[in-house]
């Protein structure tokens, strides 16, 4: 007698060759639009399915979980982040999470270097010259951006995106240096000619670009606060492509407007889409609407790891990317 399969339901539009694997091997419920689901509706599909496969932007709270019944029993996540998700509810509630770890690892260390180069050579400016017919052709002094090469990269966590970038930095010519929760092994420092520094505050002091590369924990919320950014460079500049929450946005808008910080590069934001306009008018900021992880490829794999961490469930084996309290 053939085996009853998974009711899975999606709740963003993934590639389609992610989506017609699940609809082959699953009972798939896909997304017609790309419509983010309301609480609600996150709740009913919880309700009507086994898995629920939710993207990074839709947030999973304990009472969430407490209307969601007893039918589902994986939450496969459409993303490495889970801090979207209250994973320990979800375990005390006997159901599941997974992620995607690693899949985009070179894709975001690749677009934090994309940053530091926008803000320092003052890419987006003269794109918007060219772009509006504003040109009026070369000039010794016009769109004077700095030199990456020599410059001092201080990387804020040092993890496999953290290492991605300095190896990228390195290849640019600049020195590296990092802090981390754990120093690296001395062969790793080796490999990457980095220099680590115990102290936060004495690292960001003598950087000219500070690259976040760091989780957001209850630790690290903030972690770039007002005083830690005061503490900065006034020719300095600061990149994010991990998470917004671990800066001050206002603090950060203010320096900004006032010469303290030179400039900024985002792809992540502390309000998600509420972004500070104030920020937003700036010319000394590279703004991009959380991009790192967007490439075909990287998007793909994703979904080759969620599929795998369902299939894998459904064979009653332990998920490889499962997600446990003590992870966080």
């Amino acid at each position: 007698m053939a085996t009853k399969r998974l009711s899975v339901v999606v709740t963003r539009r993934l590639p389609e060759a992610v989506e017609a694997r699940m609809a082959e091997l699953f009972d798939t419920e896909l997304r017609s639009d790309d419509r983010p689901m309301t609480r609600d509706e996150l709740i009913a599909a919880m309700c009507r399915a086994d898995v629920l496969v939710p993207a990074i932007n839709d947030h999973i709270d304990a009472s969430m979980l407490a209307h969601a019944g007893e039918r589902v029993k994986l939450i496969a996540n459409y993303g490495a982040g889970v801090d979207n998700l209250d994973v320990l509810t979800a375990r005390q509630r006997g159901i599941l999470v997974t992620n995607t770890p690693g899949v985009t690892t070179e894709d975001t260390a690749d677009m934090a270097m994309a940053l530091i180069l926008g803000v320092t050579r003052r890419i987006p400016e003269g794109l918007s010259v060219m772009q509006s017919g504003r040109w009026e052709g070369w000039a010794p002094t016009a769109f004077l951006g700095g030199r990456v090469g020599g410059r001092r990269l201080g990387i804020l966590g040092m993890g496999r995106i953290g290492q991605a970038v300095a190896r990228r930095a390195r290849a640019f010519g600049m020195q590296v240096h990092y802090h981390n929760r754990r120093r690296l092994r001395p062969e790793v420092e080796q490999e990457l000619d980095a220099t680590w520094w115990d102290s936060l505050d004495q690292m960001v002091s003598r950087m000219d670009v500070v690259s976040i590369n760091c989780p957001h924990t209850p630790s690290t919320f903030h972690l770039m606060n007002a005083r830690r950014l005061k503490l900065m460079k006034p020719s300095a500049v600061i990149v994010n492509t991990s998470r917004g929450e671990v800066i001050d946005e206002n603090a950060l808008t203010r320096m900004l407007r006032t010469g303290d910080i030179a400039g900024a590069g985002l792809d992540v934001y502390e309000h998600g889409v509420d972004i500070n306009p104030r920020l937003r008018d700036l010319p000394n900021v590279v703004l991009l609407p959380q991009m790192g992880s967007a490439t075909v490829e990287g998007r793909i794999e994703m979904g080759e790891k969620v599929i795998i961490n369902i299939k894998t469930f459904a064979d009653g084996h332990r998920p490889p990317d499962l997600v446990v309290p003590s992870m966080l």
